[in-house]
């Protein structure tokens, strides 16, 4: 395990300035964060050596008021908290490693350090939403039609133009770098939501996992899939070997996953949420498969799109009409939660698309 006092802040330069950190700080303080996962017995280490975490609690401080409370929200700021965020999140989820990485998995210490970033983050994400018209919908199972039908095939943007008319392979190979992230852990968190009482709607959310998880076949699974688009280009297929490309607001989007499927009082929200995730999927899967097939690459290097544009289909189907219906009907003065689920997922998806895009550009560019 780690020792503490490589830890211990640094008297010298190198110690956290009490003014707002910069990028290479918070990259800094990011790195000390993970070897502090490792310590033995965090909760006690921290109570007895509270400068431990001194580093930490300030950035942490200065990312919240930079992120959330400044308009417009530093960069590096949101990085740094979506990051924390992960590391903790991620704990919930096996990884097939060392085990005694999850000593801290039930870390009192760890728990504030989510709910202190959490607060301030959904607040700042909920702002963007009319929650008081969301509130007001008197046909919440229309609403949810409507959106679905606007979805499943919108028109195409400047974003989608440009993946599909002007990516470079080497801009395809960024794509995949990011959305490896995910994909190679595909449908985790769905799982997170599925025990409890049986009925249909559990019953229709299990037949979407097992689908995700190949009918637990492994040379089936979704993620073999991406990790043999992976290795089409001889790169690591690895969980999270592309971690530092990954920007901010995909981070954004696993991370409320996390917090949506871990809290049982969010059930309607996160599948309204998986609604849109399903209906829209094909979508972007179309334009990363244009894309491909316009560079001419093989087929294993685009087969993940193919499964998915013909999956997703079905399931988005079968969230609109087996799950995000029926539970409306089930829990009527709760069912503008579904829709807000619904829209938030969008806004989120949107956003990390947008800036999935701009670090394609930026290193094609550079």
């Amino acid at each position: 395990m780690q020792n503490t006092a490589d830890l211990l802040p640094k008297t010298d330069s190198q110690s956290l300035p009490k003014k707002q950190p910069t990028g290479a700080n918070y990259k800094s303080v990011g790195q000390q964060f993970v070897k502090l996962l490792d310590v033995e017995d965090l909760d006690a280490t921290v109570a007895a050596k509270p400068l431990l975490v001194s580093d930490l609690e300030s950035a942490i401080a200065h990312a919240i008021q930079a992120a959330y409370k400044q308009q417009p929200g530093d960069d590096a700021a949101h990085r740094f908290l979506q990051r924390v965020l992960y590391r903790i999140n991620r704990l919930n989820l096996f990884w097939y490693d060392d085990l005694r990485h999850y000593n801290n998995e039930r870390s009192h210490y760890l728990r504030s350090v989510r709910d202190r970033i959490e607060e301030p983050w959904q607040q700042w994400e909920l702002a963007q939403i009319d929650l008081e018209g969301l509130q007001k919908l008197e046909d919440v199972k229309q609403a949810l039609r409507d959106r679905a039908a606007a979805d499943v095939d919108p028109p195409l943007n400047e974003s989608d133009r440009y993946l599909r008319e002007q990516m470079t392979a080497a801009g395809y190979r960024h794509l995949l770098a990011i959305a490896s992230f995910d994909g190679l852990v595909e449908a985790s968190r769905l799982s997170r939501i599925l025990g409890g009482a049986g009925n249909e709607i559990q019953s229709t959310l299990t037949r979407v996992l097992i689908e995700e998880y190949g009918g637990g076949r492994l040379p089936r699974k979704h993620s073999t899939y991406f990790a043999q688009m992976l290795a089409e280009f001889g790169m690591n297929t690895e969980p999270e070997a592309y971690f530092d490309l990954v920007p901010w607001e995909v981070l954004a989007g696993i991370n409320q996953n996390f917090l949506l499927t871990e809290r049982k009082r969010y059930f309607l929200q996160y599948n309204g949420g998986l609604t849109y995730f399903e209906v829209a999927g094909p979508v972007a899967y179309r334009n990363y498969l244009a894309a491909a097939q316009r560079l001419g690459l093989s087929q294993a290097a685009m087969g993940y799109w193919e499964l998915h544009i013909r999956e997703d289909e079905r399931h988005g189907r079968w969230m609109l009409d087996e799950v995000a219906l029926p539970l409306a009907d089930k829990y009527p003065q709760d069912a503008w939660e579904l829709v807000l689920g619904y829209d938030r997922e969008k806004a989120i998806g949107d956003r990390a698309a947008a800036a999935v895009v701009r670090s394609i550009q930026m290193i094609v560019d550079s």
